[in-house]
């Protein structure tokens, strides 16, 4: 994964994680400073990725990955949202077009979308599993930043949160292992990533209760990313491009003004 330069002006398609946006605003004291905030930062998205189009997604209610585990972002539990959080979530839906589906996060449409739709994509989203397990250009609009994620290394961070879980979301991992540890074990790996994951469960388990452990984990951190991981987990049969029935608006692409640079 390295940093890139701001990109020139081509058919990209800004995919992007309105979760964060959300946070970054909602602890403003009126709504109408969150909504300068929340504009402002998507005009410097648009401007960076040097694009006039978008899309826009938001994570609606519970995710499936709760059925997979009761205690999934239970270290988040008693932490009540501010009332502007509904209400510029709503401007989102309304005025700019986000929008998200039942049982998914967003960032599972953003990963989703990058990899189905048959255009040049721009994921826009500071989360780490998105910045670390989508292939392709990203622009994490927390740092102003663009990634070029490539598949050697998408991969390899998936199996790395296999190892070591993710504390931000409570996924457990395996006990005592940690980022250095699992760079570690990966580091000069080029294959069978999986095989290798799963036999230090069942080394540090046991054979039923590791294999149940290790799928419980990849289940937690892995982002969808195919139709058939969509319908496994979610029973959605999400708008496909290329579906006969496929109008382009259900995909909600939206366009914008944006200035030329000099």
């Amino acid at each position: 994964m390295g940093a890139v330069d701001r990109l020139p002006r081509d058919q990209n398609i800004c995919l992007i994680d309105g979760d964060s946006l959300l946070y970054y605003e909602m602890d403003k004291p009126t709504l109408e400073e969150a909504i300068a905030g929340l504009e402002n930062r998507f005009a410097t998205i648009m401007e960076q990725c040097n694009t006039n189009k978008y899309v826009g997604f938001l994570t609606e209610g519970r995710c499936f990955r709760y059925g997979v585990s009761p205690i999934y972002k239970g270290n988040r539990k008693g932490k009540s949202k501010p009332p502007v959080w509904y209400a510029l979530r709503e401007y989102m839906r309304q005025t700019m077009g986000f929008y998200g589906y039942a049982a998914l996060e967003a960032d599972d449409l953003a990963s989703y979308y990058s990899y189905t739709i048959p255009h040049k994509t721009i994921v826009c989203s500071p989360d780490k599993d998105v910045l670390g397990q989508c292939t392709g250009m990203h622009y994490n609009y927390q740092k102003a930043e663009f990634w070029h994620t490539s598949a050697e290394d998408a991969n390899k961070f998936l199996w790395k949160q296999v190892l070591m879980g993710d504390s931000t979301d409570n996924i457990k991992g395996l006990p005592g292992v940690g980022e250095k540890t699992s760079d570690n074990w990966l580091k000069n790996r080029k294959n069978d990533f999986e095989a290798f994951a799963l036999k230090k469960y069942v080394e540090k388990f046991g054979m039923v209760e590791g294999v149940m452990k290790f799928h419980e984990t990849f289940r937690l951190v892995y982002l969808l990313k195919t139709h058939e991981d969509v319908l496994r987990e979610t029973g959605l049969d999400l708008p496909q491009w290329g579906d006969e029935d496929f109008k382009v608006q259900q995909l909600i692409v939206h366009e914008v003004e944006v200035e030329e640079p000099w």
